[in-house]
């Protein structure tokens, strides 16, 4: 075995965030590496380089590890891609993670959470990290990552220069100071999920700033035709404490007064909202905390990040010795480490996605994602904007995102994922969400794979020759697309099944708007849930959406406040199931799961010929919804 699948193998092994619970079935341990060099040799300069030179080799690089870089990585690895993922800090998560615990937020509407790999790590950090604790939602992503054998992680390394050749980018140029290394990373298709555009190295076309309102009739641009871009952000955590304690701000903070804070009143008007600074410690979302959009958010980022202390600790102060006592029996628990950013760059694709696009609900026939956030457009002056620092646009959820601004217009093999995608300063306002980013990413991740597929032809090839495959595969992976469902497996279809079994093969995999009950529900142990036919089939699988809860984006969102309560699973999610095959007249169980944390469960067993199959709930995660007793909610079962 080689030192990075030792080394790989130690990292699995170190993962602490199961302490105290049962791992679900598929995780392995493994014990820690040889040592990789001699360890009884003393290093010398005459036999230890003080900078290592690495090279490496593999198909899709990602760059970036917020959630569109994990997401991109995870939805290749799972088709077969191998993927090099490169993350700059010490931890996966960009805004999500214990630097920044930026929320995860998207799609407005009860009954359209994001779905795919995105719910599949928030339902693990329900059960690895049921106090909601930022670190250790650190690790539940960084598990997933790990415990991937097509993805390579690179963690604490920064790209910091290309290779071209032929107009393509052949490899990326990164250092990991952590480890005096050096790497040259080749491949032959490349993400760009840094949000601020480092694969620009390569000559792609980009924008900074705010176009002119009349270039594509923006409307609700807040100016334009300039440099500007909303600004960044630090956050203050607080705790509740049984007791007053002082709080003395640095010398160098800024001393706020009343006279700091004093909110405009804006008229009110149809389907447009305002925030605002808000100074009270129930509100405990100090996102307004911002600063830099008349600055290069990049260039200027160290600055910025001084300015943010700054105000952030001169708001503290503020608040916590505030005469009307509003902070008494808070202190303040946590402050960002590094700002997180809104807008940076934007790389141009095929197609810009603008503010009508938007409104208009994104009907594009390549649709890949979906955002529906409001069009929420931070003023550049940011904390510094006397009244209110944003705008709201209410507009269509879900409303569609088109491949088409997923590739570089011309650089053949440049995917790009997160806030740095196709898109206007105005249309970004919507689309820069983590939800919709990690959406996003698990399309690109995605679409490497049917490139892969197709001997890795171009992404402009993938959108002009295999767009249906790429629907096809992320609805199949649980990822809803607009105006469009799901289509089941023929076997599925070839089927008879109970009258009150339909919904399960409908395509319709969630609740939606209008109510109606797509799914099924099933005491545990009911053996209901029965697919019947003909003759016998060949069967080797079965793909299952059960029930996650997904009403509303804040039932997934982390503590802002240190807190003690435990959040459960959700009650309808199965816990235990089985599946049955009925082989020469008699009912075979194929496959068992005593542990189930997930809501897509794509599950594999030894091949048999079988005339039915069934499902059975053998356990749920407690009582759901109104129901009088614990019931399971199916909402697909489909026989592979």
């Amino acid at each position: 075995m080689n030192r990075h699948a030792l080394l790989s193998l130690a990292c699995a092994s170190a993962s602490a965030l199961a302490a105290g619970a049962a791992a679900p079935a598929g995780i392995a341990v493994s014990r820690a590496p040889i040592p990789p060099v001699e360890p009884n040799v003393m290093r010398t300069e005459a036999n230890a380089p003080v900078v290592k030179e690495v090279r490496l080799e593999t198909q899709f690089v990602v760059c970036g590890g917020g959630l569109s870089g994990i997401c991109a990585a995870l939805s290749a690895a799972r088709h077969g891609v191998k993927v090099v993922l490169v993350q700059d800090r010490p931890m996966l998560g960009g805004n999500a993670s214990s630097e920044m615990r930026m929320g995860i937020m998207g799609a407005a509407g009860d009954q359209n959470k994001e779905a795919g790999i995105l719910e599949e790590l928030q339902l693990k950090n329900f059960y690895y990290n049921p106090l909601r604790r930022y670190t250790l939602w650190d690790d539940v992503m960084y598990s997933a990552v790990i415990e991937e054998p097509n993805v390579t992680l690179l963690l604490n390394t920064s790209v910091d220069g290309v290779e071209m050749a032929g107009g393509r980018i052949a490899a990326v140029k990164a250092w990991n100071v952590n480890a005096y290394t050096r790497y040259v990373i080749k491949g032959k298709l490349f993400a760009d999920c840094t949000g601020d555009g480092i694969l620009r190295l390569s000559g792609a076309k980009f924008r900074h700033g705010r176009e002119l309102p009349s270039e594509f009739g923006e409307d609700f641009q807040q100016g334009g035709g300039d440099g500007r871009t909303m600004g960044n952000s630090i956050l203050l955590q607080l705790r509740k404490t049984e007791e007053d304690h002082p709080f003395h701000a640095p010398s160098w903070a800024y001393k706020f007064t009343d006279a700091d804070f004093v909110n405009d009143a804006q008229p009110k008007e149809k389907g447009k909202s305002y925030s605002y600074k808000r100074l009270y410690p129930d509100n405990n979302n100090f996102w307004w905390i911002e600063f830099g959009g008349n600055f290069d958010t990049i260039g200027d980022a160290n600055a910025i990040q001084l300015e943010l202390k700054k105000i952030a600790y001169g708001v503290w102060d503020y608040m916590k010795n505030h005469p009307d006592g509003r902070c008494k029996g808070y202190d303040l628990d946590w402050i960002g480490a590094l700002p997180g950013k809104r807008e940076s760059v934007r790389f141009v694709g095929p197609r810009i996605l603008n503010q009508h696009d938007v409104m208009g609900g994104g009907h594009f026939e390549d649709v890949v994602a979906y955002g529906g956030w409001t069009l929420d457009d931070h003023h550049p002056d940011a904390f510094w904007k006397h009244g209110h620092l944003s705008e709201h646009h209410r507009c269509p959820s879900p409303f569609g995102i088109p491949f088409d601004c997923l590739y570089s217009v011309n650089v053949p093999n440049l995917l790009f994922a997160g806030r740095d995608i196709s898109v206007t300063h105005m249309a970004l306002s919507a689309t820069r969400v983590m939800a919709t980013c990690a959406t996003i990413g698990q399309a690109v991740g995605t679409a490497a794979a049917v490139s892969f597929r197709h001997g890795g032809v171009s992404p402009a090839e993938v959108r002009a020759k295999h767009i249906a495959e790429l629907q096809a595969t992320l609805e199949d992976d649980d990822c809803m697309l607009p105006f469009r469902w799901r289509k089941v497996s023929a076997l599925t279809r070839a089927a008879r099944t109970a009258p009150a079994n339909e919904p399960l093969r409908s395509g319709v995999d969630r609740w939606t708007s209008a109510k109606t009950e797509n799914g099924v529900w099933t005491d545990p142990g009911a053996e209901t849930m029965v697919y019947e036919w003909d003759k016998p089939q060949k069967l080797s699988g079965a793909r299952l959406i059960f029930d996650s809860v997904m009403k509303g984006t804040s039932k997934r969102m982390m503590k802002l406040e240190a807190e003690h309560t435990r959040v459960k699973m959700p009650a309808p999610l199965a816990k235990g199931f089985r599946i049955d095959a009925r082989v020469n007249g008699t009912w075979k169980t194929v496959f068992v799961d005593n542990l189930n944390i997930l809501r897509l469960r794509k599950v594999s067993f030894s091949p048999v010929e079988a005339d039915a199959l069934r499902l059975v709930v053998t356990e749920t995660w407690g009582q759901s919804y109104d129901k009088p007793k614990p019931r399971a909610h199916v909402f697909a079962f489909d026989a592979l």
